[in-house]
């Protein structure tokens, strides 16, 4: 069990293990995303996701350019990419260096005090409310004009947890998750690994799993030349949002494996989408699907799109990294 934050108090959430699914529930699971990536898997996923701006920021162990980059990827919860983006480029967003000077000047606000302090702050932007109102006069929380008071709360969070738990050195602290000691031979190996990345900083405020589980492979891949186990711990992010989900259940497959479960936590929790996605990338070679059809064959067999592309088999792929599970083997 790991411990988790909730209102200041500690509560245990189980760690990763290896769920045992029906094994022909599997296969047909397997035979079933197997066609699809053949048909829609990118012939190149790794390759896209390499960034040698983002890798120079890891060598240098740049928190503050780090910390942007999140408060970037994090932005985009509840509301369309479009509009989160406009935004953004209209009034910008938090720097590092911004909060540090705002809380350098000692805010009276006692929530501000450190990491572990921070939350139930339930400051609210178009009330200008909080949970302490006394201290709002000089709370520099109000001070970033962001789209909605939850992304003000995440701002200082983050910032607090980088600064209390990972010693104001983000990249240090993720890379002494990501290379814990595994048994190349166990298959919930890379699994463990990212449950000890994510588990913590699933408690700050206001992250979704689905964002931060994008947000951090996107990082892990992006800078894993020369970082064979960044790689590794990366592609064993899963992510899932309704498209997966609806897949899952559309094709049947959460009903196969007696997982069936509304959209949302359930999805994370064991026997879940994220473990039965998982279960099925790790019987499945990536290397292969280079092989699997030529481009036009790709086109011919393509099945025929409905109203809303994003609908189509090929959203699993694109949306949950089937397709990229073994590129690095």
């Amino acid at each position: 069990m790991v411990a988790s934050r909730t209102a200041g108090q500690v509560q245990a959430r189980p760690t990763a293990k290896q769920i045992d699914f029906d094994r022909s529930a599997v296969d047909h699971t397997i035979r079933l995303i197997h066609q699809v990536c053949c048909l829609a898997g990118s012939f190149d996923l790794i390759e896209q996701f390499a960034d040698e701006e983002l890798a120079t920021t890891i060598d240098r162990h740049d928190t503050a350019a780090l910390f942007y980059r999140l408060m970037f990827d994090f932005s985009f919860q509840g509301i369309s990419d479009r509009v989160a983006a406009n935004y953004m480029a209209r009034h910008g967003r938090p720097t590092w260096a911004a909060v540090r000077k705002n809380l350098a000047r000692r805010p009276t606000r006692p929530k501000l005090k450190t990491y572990w302090q921070f939350y139930d702050c339930r400051y609210q932007k178009t009330r200008r409310t909080c949970a302490e109102p006394d201290h709002i006069g000089t709370c520099p929380l109000p001070s970033h004009r962001l789209r909605n008071g939850h992304l003000n709360q995440l701002t200082y969070s983050l910032y607090l947890f980088i600064r209390d738990v990972a010693d104001g050195d983000l990249v240090g602290w993720i890379g002494d998750r990501v290379n814990e000691a595994t048994n190349p031979d166990d298959p919930t190996s890379a699994a463990r690994n990212s449950a000890a990345l994510l588990d913590p900083l699933r408690e700050i405020y206001g992250v979704s799993d689905k964002v931060l589980t994008m947000a951090l492979s996107g990082i892990l891949i992006g800078a894993s030349a020369g970082r064979p186990r960044w790689l590794e711990v990366g592609v064993a992010l899963i992510a899932v949002d309704t498209l997966v989900h609806n897949f899952l259940h559309r094709t049947g497959i959460l009903t196969r494996v007696n997982a069936a479960h509304p959209y949302g936590s359930g999805c994370y929790r064991p026997g879940g989408c994220a473990d039965i996605i998982r279960a099925v990338a790790n019987q499945i070679d990536a290397q292969q699907f280079n092989r699997c059809a030529s481009s036009a064959e790709r086109v011919k067999t393509a099945p025929r799109q409905t109203f809303d592309p994003r609908e189509e088999p090929g959203a699993l792929a694109a949306h949950a990294g089937i397709c990229a599970g073994g590129a690095q083997q």
